[in-house]
C-alpha cells in the first residue's frame, strides 16, 4: 500500500511531532497494510493503534483517546464510510480527524466520503510524503480546534463566574432598592387641609432621586425633592445620606428643623436650610456629585407655601379656576459653589388648588425625534388630569411620559410630589 520511497525518508522524532495529533488509529482488514502504515507512523513519532474492522475501531475509540483515524474505505462488515458516519453520530466524544484511504478517484465518490463526515481522503497507493503532509495538515487543524475548545472552556468558566458575581450583585442591588425605597416611609401625608402624595421610580435598581416630608409643631409641613447628578450606586448612596439630613423621625438630624427651648420643633429659614445643605455637600460629603432640589413648606392653616428652588424643574400650581402657574426661575444646584443663588418663592394655595413638583426625568423625557416633554408637557398632562387626585394623577402622568417616549423603559429616575390644599371633589373648570 505504501510505496518504497517512504522507507528512504529520514525519521522524525516524537519531539518534532506537532502536539495536536499524538495517537493514530489505522483501520484496515488487511494486516499487511496495517503494519506498513503503522511502521511509518511509529517512525514519525506517533502512537499507533490497529483495528482489523470498523467495529473494532469504534470500540477502541470508545475506550481510549484517538486523535486521527486512517481507514480503508472497503472493509468486510462495516466499511470505512459507515465507520465514519457512526463515529460522527456519537455524542459527547472528542472530535477525531478522519482520513479515508481509497482507490476510488471519481469526484462523486470523494464527495460521498466528505459528506459522510470524512475530513480528508488519500488515493491508493499511498505515498509516504503525501501521507505525512496530510497528517501535518490534520495536526494543525486538530491543535487549532483543541485550542479553541480550551479557550471556550476558559470563556465559559469566566462567564459562569461573572454570572455568579452578577447574580450576587443583582441580589444586593435588589436589597439596596428595597432599602432606598424604605427611606420614603410614607407616600401620602395629611395635615389638616394639606394632602401630600409622593412618588418615586428608579430607572435602575437604585437611583439618585428621592422625595420626602417632615412636620413641624407649628402647623407647617415640609416637602422636599432632590435629584443627585448621575445614575447608579454612588448617587443612590448620596441620596440616602441627604435623606438622613431631612429625616422625618429624627429632629436632631433634620437640618430643616430647629428645636426650641420649650421642645417645640419649628422650620428654619429656607435660606439657612439651603446654605446648610450646600455646606454639607462641599465640606462634609466631599463628592464630585451635585444635586437639584425643591424645598417646600406649607402652612396648613393659611395655605401659604414658601419654596426654595435649587436647579430643579419649576413647580406648577393648578388653580381651581383651571389656570396653571409656573413658580420661580430655578436657582442654582447645591454642591457646586460655596455661595450659590437659590430662588425663593412664596405663593398661597386656595381651596382646591394643588402644587406639582417633578424631577427632570419627567421634564427631560425625549420622544423619538429628541423632543423634550418639558414643563409645558407636564402642564398639559396636569390639565388633562384635572379630575384626578393623589396617586391616580401620578399614574396618568407616568402614562403620558411613556407615551411621549414610546417605551415603558425608563432612561432616568422619576419622582414627584403632589400637594393638594382642601382637596376639592368637584371637577375643576376646563
Amino acid at each position: 500500500m505504501l510505496t518504497e520511497a517512504q522507507h528512504d525518508r529520514p525519521e522524525t522524532t516524537a519531539a518534532e511531532a506537532v502536539e495536536g495529533v499524538r495517537t493514530v488509529l489505522v483501520a484496515d482488514d488487511s494486516a499487511l497494510q496495517r503494519k506498513l502504515l503503522a511502521l511509518s507512523l511509529t517512525r514519525w513519532g506517533y502512537a499507533v493503534l490497529e483495528a482489523g474492522s470498523g467495529v473494532e475501531a469504534l470500540d477502541m475509540c470508545a475506550h481510549q483517546r484517538v486523535d486521527l483515524i486512517l481507514s480503508d474505505w472497503v472493509m468486510d462488515g462495516m466499511s470505512g464510510l459507515d465507520l465514519c458516519k457512526t463515529l460522527r453520530a456519537r455524542a459527547g466524544q472528542d472530535y477525531v480527524y478522519f482520513i479515508l484511504l481509497t482507490s476510488r478517484s471519481e469526484s462523486c465518490d470523494i464527495a460521498e466520503g466528505l459528506d459522510a463526515g470524512a475530513d480528508d481522503y488519500l488515493a491508493k497507493p499511498v505515498h509516504g510524503e503525501e501521507l505525512r503532509a496530510r497528517i501535518a495538515a490534520a495536526d494543525r487543524l486538530v491543535r487549532m480546534g483543541r485550542e479553541l475548545r480550551a479557550r471556550n472552556r476558559v470563556v465559559s468558566s469566566t462567564l459562569a463566574q461573572l454570572q455568579s458575581l452578577y447574580s450576587a450583585l443583582d441580589r444586593d442591588l435588589a436589597e439596596a432598592r428595597k432599602l432606598q425605597h424604605s427611606l420614603l416611609r410614607e407616600r401620602s401625608v395629611s395635615v389638616g387641609p394639606v394632602e401630600g402624595t409622593l412618588t418615586l421610580k428608579s430607572c435602575g435598581h437604585v437611583g439618585g432621586d428621592m422625595v420626602g416630608h417632615f412636620r413641624a409643631d407649628d402647623g407647617r409641613v415640609g416637602f422636599w425633592a432632590i435629584d443627585v447628578s448621575g445614575h447608579g450606586i454612588a448617587p443612590a448612596l448620596l441620596t440616602a445620606r441627604l435623606a438622613g439630613f431631612l429625616s422625618p423621625v429624627s429632629a436632631d438630624q433634620n437640618v430643616a428643623l430647629e428645636t426650641r427651648d420649650d421642645g417645640r420643633r419649628i422650620v428654619r429659614d429656607l435660606g439657612e436650610i439651603g446654605t446648610r445643605l450646600n455646606t454639607l455637600m462641599l465640606e462634609d460629603l466631599t463628592t464630585e456629585h451635585y444635586f437639584t432640589m425643591v424645598l417646600c413648606v406649607v402652612e396648613s392653616g393659611t395655605g401659604q407655601v414658601d419654596l426654595l428652588l435649587a436647579g430643579h424643574p419649576l413647580p406648577l400650581v393648578q388653580r381651581t379656576s383651571g389656570g396653571i402657574e409656573r413658580l420661580g426661575t430655578g436657582g442654582m444646584p447645591m454642591g457646586l459653589l460655596p455661595a450659590p443663588h437659590f430662588d425663593r418663592v412664596t405663593t398661597r394655595l386656595g381651596q382646591g388648588d394643588r402644587l406639582l413638583i417633578v424631577s427632570d426625568g419627567v421634564t427631560e423625557c425625549m420622544d423619538a425625534a429628541g423632543g423634550l416633554l418639558g414643563e409645558s408637557g407636564v402642564a398639559a398632562s396636569l390639565e388633562r388630569s384635572r379630575t384626578l387626585s393623589g396617586q391616580a394623577l401620578f399614574d396618568a402622568l407616568m402614562w403620558d411620559v411613556a407615551d411621549h417616549s414610546g417605551t415603558d423603559d425608563l432612561t432616568d429616575d422619576l419622582s414627584g410630589i403632589l400637594i393638594e390644599y382642601g382637596r376639592c371633589d368637584q371637577p375643576r373648570p376646563k
